[in-house]
């Protein structure tokens, strides 16, 4: 899933890990690896589930010392790893963000469940942890907690954590919370952009079909921002990005030159495709965006243009906007860094997801890869359908 920045969220849960002498702790951490690897040229979150970690699936310190010597002993934050590690029960992450590859990009570590221990012994090794990856922390002690950084509904939270939490509460209160009634959700504003259909966009824009707030993004982009580097990489401040969202909605004018910062237009325009009701490859794709890699490496530019085509006409002029745009982003990667293949993972699953649940890991292959390819061969692939109104 993702968090209310629009990074991706990776989730670690202590509960599902065998009794120690039924793993290979080596092979363990080199999933976390792999999996990390996927994400780590941007920026993304970590959640931590700390319930279930007891003295049976606990990694061993001569495990530990192992694992330090496969790694690059150079690239060790030193002191952070000796001191935190061997006293944290969240061992395994700490080995991995001890290294500068993992832990730049990573802007939030949320340790849910954690126990009055291992609070205590971090406020005692805070001096000797760097303040910056300090702030990344924070402890989170139910899962409501996560409402307010991130789309708890997307996460796979398994039933042990979740029976765990409602004891905690039960402990807590007696009983249960009380079940807080929501009020029903407002209807959009005549002006809004973010969170309604492009057909809504649309009927309130004198029938425009690109979104203004696509075409303010992406003409500022062009302008300013081509050459600049890791371009849609970067997130910007969680506040100035929930403000520039009001004023869109509220259908006031926004200067992205007031802000002093080429990321929140790049920010603003991927909000914008993640809270579309439907994305913009539309869910009626999906499987077929999936079964990609089955196509024969000739084939798949072909492949591409026929799923395309069957997209609804407003749906292919708004992705025909959007992919040419990547193409010309991609043509300055000499200087921006971002190769087709970079904003394949940035922007894959901000066009297509499932209707239910989120994305596997395995479906990512794909998905990027039909991205790619959208981008790469944008002149091949849109130059055979013409739309009114285009």
């Amino acid at each position: 899933g993702d968090d209310n920045s629009g990074r991706k969220v990776i989730t670690f849960s202590c509960c599902r890990m065998p009794p120690s002498h039924q793993l290979n702790h080596t092979r363990l951490l080199e999933y976390l690896k792999y999996t990390l690897d996927q994400y780590v040229e941007n920026d993304y979150t970590v959640v931590y589930f700390h319930y279930g970690l007891k003295s049976m699936n606990k990694p061993s310190l001569k495990w530990l010392q192992t694992a330090y010597k496969e790694f690059e002993r150079k690239y060790v934050s030193k002191i952070f790893a000796m001191q935190f590690c061997h006293v944290s029960n969240s061992k395994l992450l700490t080995i991995l963000f001890s290294f500068p590859r993992y832990k730049k990009n990573l802007k939030a570590l949320y340790v849910v469940h954690p126990t009055n221990f291992i609070k205590i012994l971090w406020n005692i090794f805070k001096p000797l942890i760097s303040h910056k990856f300090g702030k990344k922390v924070t402890y989170l002690n139910y899962l409501s907690d996560l409402r307010e950084h991130l789309k708890y509904d997307q996460l796979n939270i398994p039933q042990e954590v979740i029976r765990h939490d409602e004891n905690l509460r039960r402990k807590q209160k007696g009983k249960l919370p009380p079940v807080v009634k929501i009020p029903p959700p407002r209807p959009p504003l005549p002006t809004q952009q973010f969170g309604v259909s492009l057909q809504y966009i649309k009927d309130k824009n004198k029938g425009e079909l690109i979104p203004p707030v696509m075409k303010e993004t992406v003409s500022y982009l062009k302008r300013k921002g081509l050459q600049v580097e890791g371009l849609f990489r970067r997130s910007a401040s969680i506040q100035t990005i929930k403000d520039v969202q009001k004023l869109y909605n509220q259908g006031k004018s926004v200067n992205f030159d007031d802000y002093h910062d080429i990321h929140i237009p790049a920010v603003i325009l991927k909000t914008f495709l993640r809270e579309l009701p439907q994305p913009l490859l539309t869910f009626e794709c999906y499987d077929h965006i999936l079964g990609i890699t089955s196509v024969e490496s000739s084939l798949r530019v072909t492949r591409c243009k026929q799923i395309i085509q069957e997209l609804p006409e407003h749906n292919y002029v708004v992705l025909k906007y959007l992919i040419c745009f990547l193409h010309m982003v991609s043509q300055e990667s000499i200087y921006n860094r971002m190769t087709a293949s970079s904003l394949a993972c940035v922007f894959g699953l901000n066009l297509i997801w499932p209707s239910k649940g989120t994305a596997s890991l395995s479906a990512l292959v794909p998905l990027n890869l039909f991205t790619e390819l959208l981008i790469d061969f944008y002149m091949n692939i849109f130059n055979s359908r013409t739309v009114p109104g285009e």
